[in-house]
C-alpha cells in the first residue's frame, strides 16, 4: 500500500528550468541565492502587469484555471469603485494527498511567489499580503523567507504580511476557506459563494491565487512575454508543475514545458508500459485510458480533449494488477470523509456516493450501479463550495472509465484482482496532528474567575477540551504559530475574564501573563 507522498519529493525538469532554476546548486534558494539567480526585478503599472499576465495566457494554476491578467483587473477596478486598498493573498494550502507541487515551491524557492506577488501588491497599491500554508515545512520557509526580506506584520510598514495556517483537508484550500480563515474563522466554505476580488479579507477587494501562479508571473515579468512564449505551445506557453505519483517506481514533482507529450513525463517517473489507466488533475479530476495517455500532451487543452483535467496538475497511473473500482472506493471514502458537512449535497450525498460505489464492488448489481449514478448526479451544482462537484465528477469519471470492470462487477460478482492502494492517501488520524511553530506562549485559567461557560474550548478546541466537570483542560503545549490569532480571541471572548495568554519567560525571570485587553478597559479585577 502506497504511504503518503513526502513534503518535497524529488523534484525533476524537462528541458530548461524557469521555476525550478537553481534547484540544482542549493536546497532552498535564500534571498541572496534567489537573486543571484534570478536577478532583481523591476516593479510594474498594474495595466502593465495585467498586459503581461494575459500576453502568456497566465491561467491559476491551482485547479479552477481562471484567466490571471482578468483577476487583477477586476480587484483593481473595485478597489477604485469602493476607495479601499486591496489586499493580496498567496494561497499555497495544499490539502490534497496527491498534490505536492507548491510544497515543492514553497520550501525550495520562496522568494519567486514572493516576487510575484509583492509585484502584484505594488501594482494594485496593496497594503497586506497573507501568505496560506498548509505544512509545517511550508510555514518555517514562508517565514524564513519574509523575515528575509524584512517583511512582518507590525504596524506601520509599508506592507504587512502575515502567514496563515490551514489545516491539511481538502476543502481548506478552497479561496473562500483560505479567505475565512484570513480573517481569523475556520477554514471551511462560508455557504455562501461571495467574489473575493470584491469582498475577501477584511471585507476588502483581495487578488487571491496560487503559490505557482505568482511563481510564473514573476518569471514573465523578467524574460518578458516573448521570451517566455518561447517554451511550450504557442496558446498555453510556459512551464508546468506536475507531481505524478500513484503506480510509479519514482514519485516526484516535475516541471515541463506544455507539449511535452503525457507518455514521457510517465516514463520518467517509471509508472507501467501500459497503465490501466492514469488519473488526470488529482481526485477532483478525470481518469483517462491507457490509448489516450499515450496520444495527450501536457495542456489544459489537450487533457480536456481526451477526457482528462490539468486541474492542479497531479498525474496518477495505476497499472494492470489492481481493481481500479477499489482504488477509487478509498478515494471516495477519502473525499466523504473531507465533507465541511455545511450542505446536504456534500454532508449526505457524497457518504451516499462513495456507499453505492461499495454496493457496486460487492454484488449489488445493475440496482445498485443505477442508484450511485442517481446520487452522483444530484450532488452536481448544488454545493456551497466546489468539493461536492469535483468529488462527483471523480465519481462519475471512475464509472465511464472502467466499464469493464464496472461490468464485471456488477454482472460476474467482481473483476478477480486485489486492491493494492497504490494512490496516495494521509495516515489515518492525520487531521488530529497538526504541527506548527511554536510560539513560546502557553494559556492559562485563573480558576478563581473561570465559570465553566466553555466558550474557550469552541473556539480553539486543538488546546482546550472541556472535562467531565465541564471545567477547560488546558493543553500543556506551548501555542503554535497558526492557533495564535484563536487562541487570542478566546482570551478576549471569555465572558469571566478568566483565561489568559502567558508570555514566554526572559531569562531569569517568571512568565508574564499577556493584558487581557477588555479587563484593562473594564474596570475590573
Amino acid at each position: 500500500m502506497n504511504d503518503p507522498l513526502p513534503d518535497v519529493p524529488e523534484v525533476r525538469v524537462v528541458g530548461l528550468p524557469q521555476l525550478t532554476t537553481g534547484f540544482d546548486l542549493v536546497e532552498r534558494l535564500d534571498l541572496a541565492m534567489h537573486l543571484k539567480v534570478h536577478g532583481p526585478l523591476e516593479p510594474m503599472t498594474g495595466e502593465r502587469l495585467a498586459e503581461l499576465a494575459e500576453a502568456i495566457s497566465l491561467r491559476g494554476r491551482g485547479g479552477a484555471g481562471f484567466p490571471f491578467g482578468k483577476k487583477l483587473r477586476a480587484v483593481a477596478k473595485a478597489s477604485i469603485r469602493r476607495g479601499v486598498r486591496p489586499v493580496v493573498v498567496i494561497n499555497g494550502s495544499e490539502g490534497e494527498p496527491a498534490c505536492r507541487k507548491d510544497t515543492v515551491l514553497i520550501n525550495r524557492a520562496p522568494h519567486l511567489i514572493l516576487d510575484g506577488a509583492l509585484l502584484a501588491a505594488e501594482a494594485l497599491g496593496a497594503r497586506t499580503l497573507v501568505v496560506a500554508v498548509t505544512r509545517n515545512s511550508t510555514e518555517v520557509s514562508v517565514r524564513a523567507a519574509l523575515a528575509e526580506r524584512g517583511l512582518s506584520d507590525r504596524r506601520g510598514q509599508h506592507l504587512r504580511a502575515r502567514v496563515v495556517r490551514t489545516p491539511e483537508r481538502m476543502v481548506s484550500g478552497e479561496a473562500s476557506s483560505v479567505i475565512r480563515a484570513a480573517n481569523g474563522g475556520p477554514a471551511l466554505p462560508p455557504g455562501r459563494r461571495e467574489r473575493a476580488a470584491e469582498t475577501g479579507v477584511g471585507g476588502s477587494p483581495t487578488l487571491l491565487s496560487n503559490a505557482e501562479t505568482y511563481a510564473q508571473l514573476a518569471v514573465a515579468a523578467r524574460i518578458g512575454p516573448r521570451r517566455y512564449g518561447h517554451t511550450g505551445l504557442p496558446n498555453e506557453p510556459g512551464t508546468v508543475l506536475l507531481t505524478v505519483s500513484g503506480a510509479v517506481a519514482r514519485p516526484m514533482v516535475v516541471e515541463v514545458p506544455t507539449g511535452v507529450p503525457l507518455r514521457y513525463v510517465l516514463q520518467l517517473a517509471g509508472a507501467p508500459p501500459l497503465p490501466q489507466g492514469v488519473l488526470t488533475g488529482g481526485y477532483h479530476g478525470n481518469w483517462i485510458d491507457a490509448v489516450a495517455s499515450h496520444n495527450a500532451v501536457i495542456s489544459r487543452e489537450s487533457l480536456a480533449t481526451v477526457g482528462g483535467a490539468l486541474g492542479a496538475g497531479a498525474i496518477l497511473p495505476i497499472g494492470p494488477e489492481t481493481c481500479p473500482l477499489g482504488e477509487s472506493l478509498r478515494i471516495a471514502n477519502w473525499l466523504a470523509a473531507e465533507t465541511a458537512g455545511q450542505c446536504g449535497p456534500c454532508k449526505l450525498g457524497l457518504p451516499a456516493a462513495a456507499g453505492g460505489l461499495s454496493d457496486v464492488l460487492n454484488g449489488g448489481g445493475p440496482a445498485a450501479l443505477e442508484a450511485l449514478r442517481e446520487v452522483a448526479q444530484a450532488v452536481k451544482g448544488r454545493g456551497a463550495c466546489k468539493h461536492p462537484d469535483g468529488s462527483a465528477r471523480f465519481f462519475m469519471s471512475t464509472l465511464s472509465a472502467f466499464t469493464d470492470d464496472l461490468a464485471a462487477h456488477v454482472l460476474d460478482g467482481g473483476c478477480g484482482r486485489e486492491t493494492l492502494g497504490v494512490l496516495p492517501l494521509p495516515f489515518s488520524g492525520h487531521q488530529d496532528v497538526e504541527e506548527s511553530i511554536p510560539s513560546g506562549e502557553k494559556l492559562a485559567v485563573d480558576w478563581t474567575l473561570c465559570q465553566g461557560h466553555g466558550l474557550c474550548a469552541d473556539i480553539v478546541p486543538e488546546l482546550i477540551r472541556l472535562g467531565p466537570d465541564g471545567y477547560p483542560a488546558l493543553a500543556d503545549a506551548s501555542v503554535p504559530m497558526h492557533l495564535r490569532g484563536r487562541a487570542q480571541r478566546a482570551v478576549r471572548r471569555c465572558p469571566a475574564l478568566a483565561l489568559r495568554i502567558e508570555q514566554p519567560p526572559a531569562e531569569g525571570r517568571p512568565a508574564l501573563p499577556a493584558p487581557n485587553r477588555r479587563a484593562l478597559g473594564s474596570g475590573r479585577g
